[in-house]
């Protein structure tokens, strides 16, 4: 309503200034108009039914607000890209000759594609046998190798996970899904070498449809696997429905650079 208007129920006989009862309702509601500023401005309602009025409207409020929350959570989700199916590409090698390296525990990782620049963490297992994941309140933008797989570069399988999102926004694997065959992941390993990966798949598993084997089990080649979590989230369990893997392997050494 516009400042210097007063909204007043004509069906109240005192409004009207006769004796006649309450005009009907429509759809439920006494019909309202408004006017001027004048004599006939109605006295503010008893402060009981204001409260209730008030309580009514902070009940509303958080309602909206509620809503919102959700809303924002649905759309960040959302956001986080998915690999399609021309980004499915091959779990094998991206060379025939393949190179490898001796054992030394990684330090750090780069994605150019996708903006990742993050520390390494080094976890194991829980206590239930499940992998370690970093710490979401305080780790969510820090990627972590799994410490019984094979370091990168070397023959075996390597892996490093990282969380897709937090709390308060992206974490360190957001863009995860972005990657495409060809983009390049550089690892720096504690003995100063820098392993080059060239990615060759990248693919989203149904958690229920995990294919552990395939993701974590042993290779011939230097091979390199990013976990982490995509597909719907459920708001039920806090957890992801899927899981989103990248697939690469070692072509060169070097150090970290842009491609």
């Amino acid at each position: 309503m516009r400042a210097g208007k007063t909204t007043v129920d004509v069906g109240d006989p005192a409004a009207r200034g006769d004796r006649r009862g309450a005009l009907p309702r429509v759809g439920g509601f006494r019909v309202v108009m408004s006017w001027p500023d004048s004599q006939f401005a109605p006295a503010p309602p008893p402060r009981g039914r204001a409260r209730i009025r008030l309580a009514g409207l902070t009940g509303v409020a958080l309602i909206v607000f509620g809503a919102a929350a959700i809303g924002v959570a649905l759309l960040a989700q959302q956001h986080a890209p998915t690999p399609g199916a021309a980004a499915a590409g091959k779990i094998g090698p991206a060379v025939r000759k393949a190179p490898s390296l001796r054992r030394s525990p990684p330090v750090s990782m780069a994605i150019p594609a996708i903006g990742v620049q993050s520390s390494l963490l080094s976890l194991g297992l829980n206590a239930n046998g499940t992998i370690q994941v970093p710490n979401l309140a305080t780790s969510a933008d820090e990627a972590a190798w799994y410490k019984y797989s094979a370091t990168p570069g070397q023959l075996g399988t390597s892996v490093i996970e990282g969380h897709v999102d937090s709390a308060v926004g992206p974490a360190v694997f957001y863009r995860l899904g972005a990657l495409r065959p060809g983009n390049r992941i550089d690892v720096r390993l504690a003995d100063g070498i820098t392993a080059v990966f060239r990615v060759t798949g990248v693919r989203e598993y149904a958690k229920t449809q995990f294919p552990t084997t395939m993701v974590y089990g042993p290779t011939r080649y230097a091979s390199l696997r990013l976990v982490t979590c995509g597909g719907t989230f459920d708001f039920g369990t806090g957890h992801y429905l899927s899981s989103v893997v990248v697939f690469a392997s070692l072509v060169s050494t070097g150090r970290s650079g842009t491609g």
